[in-house]
């Protein structure tokens, strides 16, 4: 028996790491328009012959498209529909096409640049708690109560009635006296009233007992040094710098940006393993290098018979290239969210990325296990399945006559697959996750794309977890994904996307277009045989974050099992919908902040006429520079106290302002953001 894995809704979003080569006959040379700072600029050519004029990104238009003889046209810029989610862009910069005819019959395409400078908005987020000292800029620290207070002297007040009243007698004389009679160094003296005064000593406990040995002293005191009471300066998010990390917005709605924030600290110690049982993976995909047990270390092909890459079980569970196959690969995918590194990754072809994306774990020691049990067609057998969960989580298996034993017994399981088959059927399968937990694995699977109520087994198997999928309503808004299946035994959710291309609430731009709200991860070109990076929707894609979110739980230490990580990702979430655990959402969806203890963190928003939510990057000190288009603009520092990835909402501390930037004024530093 077989049954067709739970397929991710492909979104056609892919973003294919291929240079095109495009070059100009004589006939029409490629150009470049400056605009600068203005609003739009000529392209003219002596041309005789046709020309007609393609693929123009969203912000530009050219007008007219199209003409014969000499090109005289005029490239107009919106530069709000160009800027990036991140606003980090100085100069806009995209192509568009010519494709040409001359009197000769020589035909070609060409390439024409357009060029727009940004307008440049700056200032400083704070909370009003710092000091310029000397033209530097202070944090003021809180006292913290365990600490003992710093102590500058002593205060001493004599009783009423003392003979203290004599010009020898005064009270700061009289206790400057006592002092360097019993060999303690006096500094300065004061009085602060009749019977009191305050001294600058060289040893505190000294003078305190000397003082106090005094019958005439009412009491002896430090002089403590006191602080302001605040809660500690604000914590500014973690922004991933890598080239695609704007478009997945998963992270910024589950709280990633304090959680990535908090990893800083280096409390995610603990190495742990999870394995992906899934259609295998592209260990040659440089965004993945360094984040998995490979051939030799515990990666397994579980996989007989036509399974596409011809070889039987064996310890190489690539994904492979089979006839025919186009699509990505989805074990790739659903690996990429979990461990996809950060920063540089030297790119393996031309024209890829050097950055990629980012996967959750980020700098912990977290690895994911290959384990191949969905064939190169999306197909996966129940006994395959059975299989592979049985060896992820350290138990025997035996294939073709060999024995293989798990060297890195997973602590987390993700599982992308299923089907709606009947809880008979799926009998094998939860015998096999009921060993796995019993063996200390927590099993994660998603909950089936089926638009229906139906129970997707193994989701629904008793001792899995099974993941829903919730997607944007709206700038931070989640709601449950109407692919995503709804029944009792749904424990979770966690952002899948949406099933349409025109949903794009999540405000990023992909090749100068709004990116739709599916979930960008790293991905196979098959047509061409090399890395790429994909969106796509489902709960295939909602299940590897629950996965990704209970091995960072191990790791910093916060959980040490199954049982309580299950627990603390329950306690933590995010209730959608009716009050308490429903058919849609489970108990909720995962907040990551929250579940880490991450600290909550203060950021910025830009918010534009037509309501879209720019994030500029916020540097440590509160520093933020961003580079706008022109236009009014309302400016929102805040901190995310929900952790959606929304600054400064309702009821949350915040301060706001309005900004206008255009030619006449094209740079603008605002006053400090005071966030309260």
């Amino acid at each position: 028996m077989s049954f067709r894995a739970s397929a991710p809704l492909l979104i056609a979003a892919a973003l294919l790491l291929a240079g095109c080569d495009r070059s100009s006959s004589p006939g029409f040379p490629n150009q470049t328009v400056t605009v600068g700072q203005g609003a739009s600029a000529p392209l003219t050519a002596n041309f005789t012959g046709s020309w007609q004029i393609t693929n123009v990104p969203a912000w530009i238009t050219v007008t007219p498209l199209s003409g014969q003889g000499p090109m005289n046209v005029t490239v107009s810029v919106d530069r709000r529909a160009g800027t990036p989610l991140t606003a980090d862009q100085p100069e806009l910069s995209g192509t568009f096409e010519v494709t040409w005819q001359d009197v000769l019959r020589r035909s070609g395409t060409s390439t024409v640049q357009v060029r727009a400078a940004q307008f440049e908005l700056t200032g400083r987020i704070t909370d009003g708690q710092t000091a310029s000292v000397q033209g530097a800029d202070v944090a003021v620290q809180a006292l913290r109560a365990q600490e003992p207070a710093e102590t500058q002297g002593v205060i001493v007040k004599y009783r009423a009635g003392g003979a203290v009243t004599a010009q020898s007698a005064r009270p700061e004389a009289r206790a400057a006296a006592t002092l360097r009679a019993q060999g303690v160094n006096v500094g300065s003296v004061r009085a602060l009233d009749a019977r009191t005064s305050v001294l600058r000593v060289g040893d505190v406990r000294a003078a305190l007992a000397a003082l106090k040995a005094d019958p005439a002293v009412e009491y002896a005191v430090p002089n403590a040094v006191l602080h302001p009471q605040q809660t500690g300066p604000l914590v500014f998010p973690v922004s991933p710098t890598d080239q695609y990390a704007p478009l997945q917005w998963p992270f910024r709605v589950t709280g990633y940006q304090a959680v990535w924030k908090d990893m800083q600290a280096g409390a995610y110690t603990r190495p742990v393993t999870v394995a992906v049982l899934d259609s295998g993976v592209r260990f040659d995909h440089p965004d993945l290098a360094g984040g998995l047990w490979g051939p030799g270390e515990g990666a397994l092909d579980v996989l007989a018979g036509n399974n596409g890459d011809g070889d039987g079980p064996d310890t190489d569970p690539t994904d492979p290239l089979v006839p025919g196959r186009v699509g990505g690969s989805h074990g790739t995918h659903v690996t990429g969210l979990i461990v996809a590194r950060w920063g540089e990754n030297q790119g393996s072809c031309e024209g890829c990325s050097t950055t990629g994306v980012v996967g959750a774990s980020a700098g912990a020691p977290v690895k994911v296990l290959p384990v191949r049990v969905i064939d190169a067609y999306g197909d996966a057998e129940v006994a395959d399945v059975v299989t592979g969960v049985r060896y992820a989580a350290g138990l025997p298996v035996t294939l073709d006559g060999v024995t293989y034993t798990n060297p890195h017994p997973a602590q987390v399981m993700n599982l992308s697959l299923g089907g709606g088959i009947s809880a008979q059927d799926a009998r094998p399968m939860c015998d096999a996750i009921a060993e796995a937990r019993a063996a200390g694995t927590l099993v994660v699977v998603a909950g089936g794309n089926g638009y229906s109520t139906v129970p997707y087994y193994p989701a629904a198997c008793t001792d899995a977890v099974a993941v829903g999928s919730v997607t944007l309503s709206g700038p931070g808004i989640l709601t449950h994904a109407k692919y995503s299946n709804r029944y009792a035994q749904i424990v979770l959710s966690a952002p899948g996307g949406s099933d349409s291309v025109t949903d794009a609430f999540n405000g990023a731009l992909l090749n100068g277009a709004r990116f739709p709200d599916s979930v960008f991860s790293t991905s196979w070109n098959y047509t061409r045989d090399r890395p790429s990076y994909e969106g796509m929707s489902g709960t295939s894609q909602a299940s590897p974050q629950v996965a990704a979110l209970a091995a960072l739980l191990l790791s910093k230490g916060v959980t040490t099992n199954a049982t309580d990580t299950l627990e603390r990702l329950i306690a933590t979430s995010r209730d959608l919908g009716p009050a308490g655990r429903d058919e849609s959402y489970g108990f909720g969806v995962i907040n990551a902040a929250a579940a880490l203890n991450a600290p909550a963190v203060t950021g910025l928003r830009v918010v534009d006429d037509a309501a879209r939510n720019l994030l500029p990057r916020v540097q440590g000190t509160g520093e933020f520079r961003a580079w706008l288009g022109d236009g009014t603009y309302r400016v929102i520092a805040g901190t995310d106290v929900d952790a959606n990835g929304v600054f400064g909402e309702a009821g949350e501390p915040r301060a706001e302002t309005a900004v206008t930037l255009d030619a006449s004024e094209p740079s603008v530093r605002l006053p400090d953001l005071v966030v309260r």
